[in-house]
């Protein structure tokens, strides 16, 4: 075993800045051009209101794929996730092999037939069609808040790099970086964002590859980096399950249970499988066993991008052991920035910052056209403006993309005073994406849940989920050591609340007649989700069953490792 290195507090600029030059500007200038480029020539191809929100349903796996695992590679991923680590530690795991990958392979096996075989363009217009419309509209309206929520997640971080590439004011970073997004997007619709969206995940790869190599050097190589945290932060920083016994300390703040109940199952399966901003991307497929293929396909690179962002993050707390706290100027939402600052030399810096916005703009892209495809057509189309010709809708989606895109901006300056990024996003799903999964899961598999049961759900798991973030854990009525202990407490109350009062409110209204659940409830097919098998069917890789089972096992493997 090699010699462990151990490392003091580097001295901090008061600025953080990016030594870049000209070879770094050439590569980010000819980046946005493409980015432009594929926005005016998706314009050519929309011409009806599907084609702008789902693409026409032309779009082949592989390409829905890589969008799907791209729409979710940004702030979260990036930023978050490396932030996550420097924070947490090694515990970052559980967000990949238990906090989705079992959620991805339900996506495509289970529920992408109840989404593609009955023609809907959203998540809430789902709800629509198995409950009522008081369940759709509120639905549709807690999705829209979320999601421009989330985008102004992904706007900030992309404020960030900007504000330490160019030494711009961070309010002038967001602005700027939210009308760029907004070009592409309101150009093109789905169909730009899905191509850039490809074209940004190999981008993302060839930045965090060399940061992650370069970062392991530096601190000499993965022993020298284990033995280092070990020494500074403990045994348990460096493995996945260790300390998480009910009743014991460890640096996440959550036990075995919280982990697993928490995030690996409510948080999991609430964001993957109803989140409309991946769920979109499976929708745009060509046929249902590419939209079921979708998931499946992005579960592969899903398992091992977590070193990526994780390795990162850790070099971060080794080289700057007072990361996030008030003796540093950096919070862990620098940990990117610094080792980009820190390690890469121009040219690869110019790679790697290309990479984070492409990864950021990607994240935002994705929020911003599902918030336009939900409020356009569940609520705009629906409740407002009924009966119009379908060109109104393209030109009002097109509006309120513009409109989103200035509400990103505004909360992305909320997003701003959170020092982790992943646990604010955490607790917009456990608010959000956790009551939605309760009301589709108990929908789906049960028959007597009745038309009004969607609505009181979703207000009731919503409103057990903020109570125990605002109330009981913010006003210390409840001891929870963390803000992500306390996210996975908030989405096991609103998933347990949102069910009982499902079960409850079901027993005292009327269940929807049987005629109408064909297809919307599992045991029952409808014609529209039926359709012959794709030439080829018998490769393997259009097997759904096969993929997922086999991300599942790969995801298992990779935990043995980190285990101990």
């Amino acid at each position: 075993m090699r010699t462990p290195t151990y490392f003091a507090a580097e001295p901090l600029a008061a600025e953080l800045r990016l030594p870049t030059n000209w070879l770094d500007y050439t590569i980010l200038g000819i980046y946005f051009v493409v980015v432009l480029g594929i926005g005016f020539a998706a314009r050519r191809s929309v011409k009806t209101s599907l084609d702008f929100f789902l693409s026409g349903r032309s779009l082949p796996a592989w390409i829905t794929g890589l969008a799907f695992i791209s729409a979710n590679l940004a702030a979260t991923e990036i930023l978050g996730m490396a932030a996550n680590s420097a924070q947490y530690g090694a515990y970052t795991v559980h967000w990949y092999w238990i906090g989705a990958i079992p959620a991805m392979v339900f996506l495509g096996l289970v529920m992408m037939p109840f989404y593609y075989g009955s023609k809907v363009r959203s998540v809430p217009e789902f709800l629509l069609l198995r409950f009522d419309r008081g369940a759709h509209l509120l639905s549709s309206l807690l999705f829209a808040f979320a999601a421009i929520l989330i985008s102004g997640v992904n706007l900030y971080a992309l404020a960030i790099v900007v504000e330490a590439l160019l030494g711009w004011p961070q309010w002038v970073a967001i602005v700027v970086a939210g009308f760029f997004v907004l070009a592409y997007i309101t150009l093109g619709g789905l169909s730009s964002a899905i191509y850039n969206e490809v074209l940004q995940f190999f981008v993302i790869l060839a930045a965090l590859i060399p940061l992650s190599v370069l970062g392991l050097k530096r601190v000499g190589g993965w022993d020298g980096l284990t033995d280092s945290l070990t020494k500074a932060r403990g045994d348990d920083f460096v493995t996945a399950w260790g300390g998480t016994g009910i009743g014991s300390d460890n640096p996440l703040g959550a036990n075995w249970l919280t982990i697993v109940l928490g995030l690996g199952f409510v948080l999991s399966f609430g964001y993957w499988t109803t989140n409309f901003a991946e769920v979109q991307r499976a929708l745009s497929a060509r046929n249902l066993s590419a939209a079921q293929r979708t998931p499946l396909i992005a579960a592969f690179p899903k398992i091992f991008i977590v070193f990526l962002v994780m390795i990162p993050g850790l070099v971060a707390a080794v080289l700057v052991p007072q990361i996030g706290t008030a003796d540093s100027d950096l919070q862990y939402n620098d940990a990117i920035p610094y080792l980009m600052e820190q390690l890469l030399p121009n040219g690869v810096l110019g790679i790697a910052v290309t990479g984070l916005l492409a990864a950021f703009m990607a994240g935002m892209a994705a929020n911003v056209s599902s918030f336009n495809t939900v409020f356009t057509n569940d609520i705009w189309a629906k409740y407002v403006v009924l009966g119009r010709e379908d060109a109104y809708y393209v030109r009002f989606g097109r509006l309120i993309t513009a409109i989103g895109v200035l509400a990103s901006i505004g909360t992305a300056f909320l997003a701003s005073s959170f020092s982790n990024i992943m646990a604010y996003l955490q607790t917009l799903f456990s608010f959000f994406n956790v009551p939605m999964f309760v009301v589709f899961i108990v929908g789906m598999f049960w028959k007597r849940a009745s038309m009004k049961s969607g609505f009181w759900g979703l207000l009731a798991g919503t409103t057990a989920a903020m109570v125990n973030y605002f109330v009981l854990y913010k006003q210390d009525v409840i001891g929870i050591p963390t803000d992500q202990g306390a996210n996975f407490v908030s989405a096991i109350a609103g998933f347990v609340a949102g069910a009982v009062v499902m079960v409850a409110v079901s027993l005292f209204t009327a269940p929807k007649p049987a005629e109408e659940l064909q297809g919307l409830v599992y045991g029952t097919v409808s014609p529209g989700m039926a359709e012959p098998p794709a030439p080829g069917d018998e490769a393997w890789y259009r097997k759904p069953a096969l993929l997922g089972w086999g991300a599942v096992i790969l995801a298992a493997a990779c935990y043995i490792p980190f285990s101990f």
